[in-house]
């Protein structure tokens, strides 16, 4: 099971030094992966109705792409995973073409989890459908694995047509890992069909324990099953969880008898970047 870290947006903030400094400790640290999430824009905390967490404008939000080309520049192992791009939110090609630069700079180090997304403001200003954004993401996976592994494509779908033309460069992995994240049973349902990998969730103010992923999780390999696919190829991403060292230890282990292949730890509750930099070496020094 490989263990990264989340990457604290409000913890780092915009100083560059402090980005520059926590991805390299943690990199420093044997930590496989950074894992960053995904919002375009923030809402106006002034009648606010979103879900809860660090959605308003307040909150610093970095680009996922340019974020991880920076790291990529001041790194040489450590990988970078997306949790989650709002891909439907985006153009396919585009996204195809960032993905496939990124990974090719950074020698094949790219993990791309998406999901549909909620923030219906975001779809807006982007000037995209949010009301048929599952299906419209099935069909982006295609277009983009092909444009991934294909020198040319033509494609006519429903809502992508391309017409003999590719990317270069095209990624060192071919395709770049397409992982899902969400709940609902569509959700379930396309990662089992389509996914590289679940990026693991529960409903709001249920803590996601392996006793709480393992059900949903043997539904995600059925639907990969029915698929005619073999569910051991499937990855499972999951929150490491905190407490003391004997607690973190064995947590993980549970996790890796249900199947976990990636744990991510982190704290959106400690404001700074030194505070941040020392609670990932904690963890590191707990698991030994």
């Amino acid at each position: 099971m490989q263990l990264g870290v989340s990457f604290p947006q409000n913890g780092v903030g915009n100083d560059i030094g402090a980005i520059r400094e926590f991805v390299q400790t943690a990199e420093d640290l044997g930590y496989d992966y950074i894992f960053s999430g995904d919002h375009v824009l923030g809402e106006s905390p002034d009648g606010f109705t979103g879900r809860p967490g660090p959605y308003t404008v307040d909150y610093v939000y970095h680009e996922p792409f340019v974020l991880f080309a920076y790291m990529a520049s001041i790194t040489t192992r450590i990988r970078f995973f997306t949790g989650v791009l709002i891909l439907p939110q985006r153009q396919a090609t585009l996204v195809a073409k960032q993905a496939a630069e990124l990974d090719h700079l950074s020698g094949g180090r790219l993990m791309l989890g998406v999901g549909v997304g909620w923030n219906t403001l975001e779809y807006e200003a982007l000037d995209q459908d949010f009301e048929h954004r599952g299906s419209r993401m099935e069909e982006q996976f295609e277009v983009m694995r092909r444009l991934w592994n294909e020198d040319t494509v033509t494609f006519e779908g429903r809502w992508h047509q391309v017409h003999n033309s590719g990317l270069n460069p095209r990624p060192v992995q071919q395709p770049v890992p397409l992982w899902i994240g969400g709940l609902a049973e569509s959700v379930l349902k396309r990662t089992g069909r389509i996914a590289d990998g679940w990026i693991s969730a529960t409903d709001h103010g249920v803590q996601a324990t392996p006793d709480v992923i393992r059900e949903p999780w043997e539904r995600v390999k059925d639907y990969a099953r029915q698929a005619g696919r073999d569910p051991s190829t499937l990855g499972l991403h999951v929150g490491a969880g905190g407490g003391t060292p004997d607690e973190i230890r064995q947590r993980l282990g549970e996790w890796e008898a249900i199947g976990a292949t990636h744990a991510t730890t982190g704290a959106r509750n400690i404001p700074d970047a030194a505070g941040q930099i020392a609670a990932i070496r904690q963890f590191k020094a707990a698991i030994g």
